[in-house]
């Protein structure tokens, strides 16, 4: 019962330091749902004042609600702190108020015990449905919500937004229709060292020129994934940044890159691990995001205790997709291919190359691989600094064509061209397929 009333005070808590959470809370959780009377009260008047378009903030709820509970709405307040978790206090509220009305159905029942019972069974039937019908309803878009949701996104796209994220890469960005959709979860996938983590990289800091980009990395520190942001741009390899001699000159542009990408709205977690939940929220934490990148899937931690990997990954990867429309903002995810396709004549990936891997192919709006023929050849000294002919595959795209692009990928520095800037590489046109 404490645990109850404590996120049904931190929800009213929340609604009170910043009322522009009331949109989101109303979808989930009603005034009927509190169990305490004064909470329903400023509820229900905080909705009252935004719905008809007033100004919503403690003097006016006050006054919408007819109290003399200054101590009590400043108490609430200052426990709550914030209201960046109000989302979930409110789901909190609801699982609350849905396992009151089944313990009040119970109790009726006990009560009825003399009853025929058929009709005890019915009661309680007809009971536990509108109980789940309500909760159920409140999922539902009317025909006019899903309409005027399309509408809302052209209006977006006609007013010169964008409907979806541009990557950076011109020929790629064709195929997939303009970029990376709102509210879409995208694989991009490979074997270790294809390239998958400097093509994140760069991708994250052609999209920070346009917004803010969170980039979770469970698999290298801070100083890592600067010293291969700077390094791309400056032209030194990210192992001689992090561990090398430094002469003057490059000294000098490394001081020139760092400032480029330092006003960049990049934000990096600091803790190695990291679940889906997690992520939702350092998301929350990122005002006016514009994307999520996670490098890489198979590092998340599991939310719940799966027995196998098929199950956890399943599990993370409908999650992920979840995310993405929450926020409304594509999630690009990193992910390992098995061996399967080491042991083929024909090395390209396939999307069976994922299967392994849980339900990701069927969630992905888009996979996307990276493939490099020279990988797979036998071991020799090959110069870094020279391009490798990369295929940038997409292989699925809910919403577009497929197709394959080509690229210059320069090891040294992980920096990567699309065919037709590097001349060094056949400048051929996306091959559609």
């Amino acid at each position: 019962m404490a645990e109850m009333i404590s996120a049904e005070n931190s929800l009213v808590g929340a609604i009170l330091i910043d009322p522009r959470c009331l949109p989101a809370v109303s979808e989930i959780v009603g005034p009927e749902d509190l169990a305490l009377e004064i909470n329903q009260t400023i509820f229900r008047a905080a909705l009252d004042l935004s719905r008809s378009g007033k100004t919503v903030d403690p003097v006016t709820i006050k006054k919408r609600a007819k109290l003399d509970a200054d101590q009590y709405l400043l108490e609430l307040m200052e426990t709550t702190g914030t209201a960046k978790n109000a989302e979930l206090y409110a789901h909190e509220v609801r699982k609350a108020s849905m396992r009151r009305q089944i313990l009040a159905l119970c109790q009726e029942a006990l009560d009825g015990a003399e009853e025929e019972p058929r009709g005890m069974i019915a009661k309680l039937q007809s009971g536990l449905e509108a109980v789940e019908q309500r909760d159920t309803v409140a999922e539902l878009a009317t025909p006019d919500e899903a309409m005027m949701a399309f509408f809302a996104h052209r209006d977006l796209v006609d007013a010169g937004g964008h409907g979806c994220v541009p990557t950076g890469l011109e020929p790629v960005d064709r195929i997939l229709g303009g970029g990376l959709l709102k509210s879409g979860l995208y694989i991009l996938a490979a074997r270790p060292a294809m390239g998958k983590t400097a093509l994140a990289l760069q991708v994250i800091d052609h999209m920070a020129q346009y917004g803010p980009v969170l980039f979770v990395s469970l698999e290298m520190d801070l100083e890592q994934i600067e010293a291969r942001r700077i390094g791309r741009v400056a032209g030194i390899p990210g192992n001689h940044l992090l561990m090398g001699h430094l002469t003057e000159q490059e000294y000098d542009k490394v001081a020139a890159a760092a400032d480029r990408i330092r006003g960049l709205p990049v934000s990096v977690n600091k803790k190695p691990a990291a679940t889906v939940t997690d992520i939702g929220h350092m998301a929350r934490k990122v005002k006016n995001l514009r994307c999520i990148v996670v490098d890489y899937l198979g590092k998340i931690t599991p939310d719940s205790r799966k027995q196998g990997r098929y199950e956890y990954m399943t599990e993370i990867s409908g999650d992920l997709k979840t995310l993405a429309r929450k926020y409304k903002v594509p999630v690009l995810a990193l992910a390992q291919l098995n061996r399967a396709n080491t042991e083929r004549s024909d090395k390209r990936p396939k999307l069976s190359d994922l299967r392994d891997t849980g339900a990701i192919e069927q969630d992905a709006d888009g996979v996307i691989f990276l493939h490099r023929e020279d990988y797979y050849q036998e071991k020799v000294d090959r110069d870094p600094w020279e391009p490798s002919e990369l295929d940038i595959i997409v292989e699925k795209n809910r919403h577009g064509r497929t197709g394959t692009c080509k690229a210059a990928f320069y090891m040294a520095t992980g920096r990567i061209n699309p065919a037709k800037e590097d001349r060094r590489v056949e400048a051929l046109e996306c091959e559609n397929t």
